[in-house]
């Protein structure tokens, strides 16, 4: 028997040939993991596979389905994912070729693949084992492989003491291969498994094999490496190692309840800066000496929220300046007051723009609740104007809401700052880019957000439109 071992630069990967010009079985060996993960991994994700709504246990391939077919528009693949234990699986091919993704387990799995054809083997089983190759892997490494539909092949561990692999493969083509009538009609039903995908050997060959069961030292093998040369000491001690350590962290993740976390955003509500619109109630507001004004505006697409007329949405934009405060916007505002308290200048927990909701003096009130400075409101156009009185300056914002027509809405805030003193001019010069660029549309995006975003998540969708 011919041994040859040799360096690689990159990966290392093993071809075998079809003789009959179908694809080669490729495998390509990606990144060495640390010790145990192999054993760690299998058990984790074995038990997460078994939780699947889509789980199969069958042919000692337990398998899922994570995404399937859309032949409706024009796509033929499916993932899977599918485990192989202590005890390999039977010889078995597939309709259509494999690409898969996976990492051993903590004793090494050994790949066996035979190309044998249908004809060829009921001519002579025994031509199974003459087309017999084995590969052998590496405890707790990655590597990935590519071979065609009409390839047999086995999985099992180098050690019985291990699982063998734990893989994520993907169909490219789940029409493809020679598929009877009625599993193609599975397959475009959406009902396909890797078990209904799957032939195993005919009865001739397995018995024969059953009987003759081929020798390893007569089958060509390649075994691929990362580490250590294959056969060396430091190859041997490194298998003791990971196999030692793959049973300890086994273990303890099959005593982990099995399960995952969600974390989902719709992402931020886009703002834009504009001009004050003719009809705001910010124009009459400091309108002879001001120094500072910005507006922002946010638009949404929700017929629902259209229907609930503007009165009603601005109260609950007010509601949100109060109960969704950016935590930016609340720190800056207590450095902020701790620095001007000695100087006798007002203070508050709450955005300067909208800080004067939390007043409680006795005036006029916005929707029996919110004190207001002026309002204007009818069915389509709400607005409310903000603001206080300080040594250093003045200011007033005006907060709206704007149903455009049947779906659309506009929220914006804007603020007019007239200063009074030396000293106001420095302070607005001072917190004039932060407050425009950031105080502003950070405060209307999170208002916005409770008012809005939330209860429409529990509702239907609410769309944000362009700027």
């Amino acid at each position: 028997m011919a041994i040859q071992a040799r360096s690689t630069g990159s990966f290392p990967a093993a071809t075998i040939a079809s003789p009959h010009g179908d694809l080669p079985v490729e495998v390509t060996l990606i990144a060495q993991l640390g010790h145990g993960v192999g054993d760690q991994m299998h058990a984790g994700a074995s038990a997460l596979q078994r939780a699947h709504p889509a789980f199969v246990d069958e042919l000692d391939e337990p398998s899922t389905k994570l995404g399937g077919t859309d032949f409706a528009k024009g796509d033929a693949t499916a993932l899977y994912t599918f485990a192989v234990g202590t005890k390999g699986h039977p010889f078995h091919r597939h309709a259509g070729h494999r690409v898969f993704t996976a990492i051993s387990g903590s004793g090494g799995a050994q790949l066996r693949f035979s190309t044998a054809t249908t004809a060829e083997l009921a001519a002579d089983p025994a031509h199974f084992a003459r087309e017999l190759h084995h590969i052998n892997l590496p405890p707790d490494c990655l590597f990935t492989v590519r071979f065609d539909g009409a390839t047999w092949h086995q999985f099992a561990p180098l050690d019985a003491a291990h699982p063998s692999l734990f893989a994520i493969s993907c169909h490219t083509n789940e029409l493809g291969g020679e598929l009877s009538e009625d599993l193609r009609r599975q397959v475009l039903a959406g009902h396909a498994s890797i078990p209904s995908l799957t032939e195993t050997l005919p009865d001739n060959v397995a018995q024969w094999l059953a009987a003759n069961p081929p020798s390893a030292e007569d089958v060509p093998t390649i075994a691929l490496a990362l580490e250590a040369a294959p056969g060396s000491l430091q190859s041997r001690l490194c298998r003791y190692a990971r196999g030692m350590l793959g049973r300890l962290r086994g273990l303890c993740a099959t005593c982990r309840k099995a399960g995952g976390f969600l974390w989902e955003s719709q992402g931020r509500l886009p703002v834009q800066a504009i001009d004050t619109p003719a009809d705001s109630l910010l124009r009459g507001q400091l309108e002879h000496s001001h120094q500072h004004e910005d507006m922002v505006r946010i638009r949404l697409h929700d017929p629902a929220l259209a229907r609930a007329g503007a009165p009603r949405l601005l109260a609950d934009l007010l509601d949100g300046f109060l109960r969704n405060p950016p935590s930016s916007v609340s720190r800056m505002m207590a450095v902020r007051n701790t620095l001007v308290r000695p100087l006798g200048l007002r203070t508050s927990s709450l955005g300067c723009p909208v800080s004067s909701l939390l007043s409680r003096h006795a005036g006029e009130t916005f929707n029996g609740r919110f004190p207001v400075f002026a309002q204007a409101a009818d069915a389509r156009h709400a607005q409310v104007i903000l603001g206080a009185d300080d040594k250093h300056l003045r200011f007033r914002s005006c907060v709206a809401v704007r149903i455009v027509d049947d779906t659309h809405i506009e929220l914006s805030l804007g603020t007019r700052v007239h200063c009074k003193n030396r000293f106001g001019d420095i302070y607005i010069a001072l917190i004039e880019r932060v407050h425009r660029h950031h105080v502003s549309p950070a405060m209307l995006r999170l208002a916005a957000e409770h008012a809005f975003v939330r209860k429409a998540e529990r509702s239907s969708p609410l769309r944000v439109l362009p700027l």
